[in-house]
């Protein structure tokens, strides 16, 4: 049936076309909306989503129509010469149901294919103004970073954490780590955990990936912080949150106030500090240089050097008490007073800057004066005086197995190994993918003795390609561990889940794909990570007569083109990663640009 059409003369006196072409798609879409024609050609506002196969995307859709609605609202109450576009949405992976497959390769490279969509939505539709609404773990870095390079008035909301599981037998609280945690227990108690770990739908609910980088984008001023902690399925994400946004959104276009002016060498370095005293995950260094990158600066440059990020990790203490390493999740964070009780502890101990801009239009330290948090509770989040642990979160290692500084151990999720003065001394045990490493695993675990250092290599950005997590491996290892009292460390040039625990170091660079020090690493060689010296090394590679005589043979297998180790890959998107990926210490993703080497 032909959809009506509308003969007033109403629509022809408010409304001149300036272009019949291209105005008459804009005149069915306002149609559709339900949205005034004369506004078609204002300035173009919208809503972007991402939507993907987990229950991390299934709360996206209605926040997404909320905030779509509240800025109808405001557009139509302030009078606003503005063209409301109809919600876009990316498309995300799941990281949860990828982990120890060849599709976790996918898993970084969504990022850059988040970005590159965001891109081609804000470019070409001109996004005068937008609001996000992100889940997951990649698809809110690479919208962010999108944000930054269009720099037009913006702001973001996470789509919120999912809630704990409990297991009915035992009581005890469950979430996705945990449950690969069980992939050896009993069968009846993987299929328990299974059905019970994740109800209902959010993100992952510890300080893993997804909340760590909720905390950058909201320390660094691009998220309200009171929208980071509430749960997936509270009310204020459908109820009260979207009128706030569409308010802020009007408010940053009408001060001309754009990504970049929030996201400066100033904020990213609260951001990272932040991260620090919660214990967030090693994909944070990935991440903030992409965003740092995205923002116009460089990370190393111009907010922290390897070094300085090195003393942070370790004079920075850790407040709360998050899962992987701890017990809490972030809908406890949320009922202790949300991230504003970690960021004012921090502001009033002079941790971080608080006349950093946000999107709020005022500073950071005015945006925590307006929510006016109450203290840490001594629980979930601990003061100062007294943390959870003074050890500090990340360390950055260099050695000569990460001559670049390249290597990073979450010292926050070491359970064992280390000794007096901070050294662990270990037997390499080599292999040439994650695959390998998971068919001993699950065929020989009893292999693994203490003082073992599993290394993973040609897992890389360009290796793999893709430099997929670690999550798997490491939780089997963890539990192996635990089940033995023993400590297998893991080392790799892939890089780990934001749930990982364990001695674990990853981003070990070069990677082995283009030769760094890990590809001369053999079985029986003795590696030494020591935390107070922040090094990593092998012994064997001190001396340089066996380091020229091994890297003389990976010459020879590699005969000036890919090593045999290296897998060959058919998929574009694998290929173009595999060519173009950046180091992992310039944020693993895809280059753009010739200036850039691998």
């Amino acid at each position: 049936m032909d959809a009506p059409v509308a003969t007033t003369d109403a629509l022809s006196t408010e409304f001149a076309a300036r272009h019949p072409g291209r105005d008459v798609q804009r005149v069915g879409t306002a149609r559709y909306l339900d949205e005034p024609i004369a506004a078609v050609h204002g300035a173009p506002w919208g809503t972007i989503g991402t939507l993907g196969e987990s229950q991390c995307y299934l709360g996206v859709r209605a926040k997404v129509d909320a905030v779509h609605r509240a800025l109808s609202r405001r557009i139509s109450a302030d009078g606003l010469n503005v063209r409301l576009v109809a919600p876009a949405f990316t498309l995300g992976v799941s990281d949860g149901q990828l982990n120890g497959t060849e599709r976790m390769r996918y898993s970084l490279i969504s990022r850059e294919v988040v970005k590159e969509a965001t891109e081609l939505h804000l470019a070409a539709t001109d996004l005068r103004g937008a609001i996000a609404i992100v889940a997951c773990d990649k698809p809110p870095v690479g919208t962010l970073a999108a944000l930054l390079e269009h720099n037009e008035p913006a702001l973001m909301c996470p789509d919120g954490s999912i809630l704990p599981g409990t297991d009915p037998i035992t009581g005890e609280r469950l979430d996705l780590v945990e449950v690969y945690q069980r992939a050896a227990a009993p069968a009846d108690e993987r299929t328990r955990v299974a059905l019970h770990g994740c109800p209902g739908y959010g993100s992952c609910g510890g300080m893993f990936t997804y909340n760590t980088m909720q905390v950058v984008a909201a320390v660094a001023g691009m998220t309200p912080l009171h929208m980071v902690s509430p749960p997936s399925a509270h009310p204020d994400r459908v109820v009260e949150f979207p009128d706030e946004l569409a308010a802020l959104l009007a408010t940053l276009a009408s001060a001309a106030l754009r990504p970049r002016d929030i996201v400066t060498p100033v904020a990213v370095r609260n951001a990272l500090v932040v991260t620090l005293a919660m214990g967030g995950s090693t994909n944070v260094v990935l991440h903030a240089a992409e965003l740092a990158r995205a923002a116009g600066f460089d990370l190393w440059d111009d907010v922290v050097s390897r070094d300085q990020l090195a003393d942070l990790g370790r004079r920075v203490p850790v407040l709360t008490d998050l899962r992987p390493y701890g017990r809490y999740s972030m809908a406890d964070v949320h009922q202790a007073g949300g991230l504003a009780v970690v960021v004012r502890e921090l502001l009033d101990n002079g941790w971080i800057d608080g006349s950093a801009v946000t999107c709020t239009n005022s500073s950071l330290g005015d945006q925590v004066d307006r929510l006016d948090p109450p203290g840490p509770d001594g629980s979930v989040v601990h003061r100062l005086d007294a943390p959870f642990t003074q050890a500090g979160s990340l360390r950055v290692l260099h050695g000569n197995l990460a001559p670049d500084g390249a290597a990073v151990l979450k010292l926050a999720g070491v359970e064992r190994g280390l000794d007096d003065r901070g050294r662990f001394v270990g037997r390499a045990r080599v292999f040439d993918s994650e695959a390998a490493l998971l068919a001993v695993l699950a065929d020989r675990a009893e292999s693994f003795a203490d003082g073992d250092m599993v290394v993973i290599r040609y897992e890389g950005p360009r290796g793999a390609p893709g430099m997929p997590e670690m999550l798997d491996p490491t939780s089997r290892i963890t539990a192996l561990c635990r089940r033995r009292g023993i400590t297998v460390g893991l080392m790799t040039d892939a890089r780990f889940s934001g749930g990982s625990v364990g001695l674990v170091i990853g981003h070990v660079g070069p990677e082995a794909a283009v030769g760094g020090p890990i590809a001369l690493v053999q079985d029986g060689d003795t590696i030494v990570v020591d935390i107070e010296a922040d090094r990593l090394d092998c012994l064997e590679l001190d001396d340089q007569s066996v380091v020229d005589e091994r890297r003389h043979r990976w010459q020879m297998a590699a005969r000036g083109g890919a090593h045999p180790a290296v897998r060959p890959v058919e998929r574009s998107l694998l290929r173009r990663m595999r060519a173009t990926a950046r180091p992992a210490l310039a944020g693993a993703g895809m280059a753009t640009d010739e200036r850039v080497s691998a």
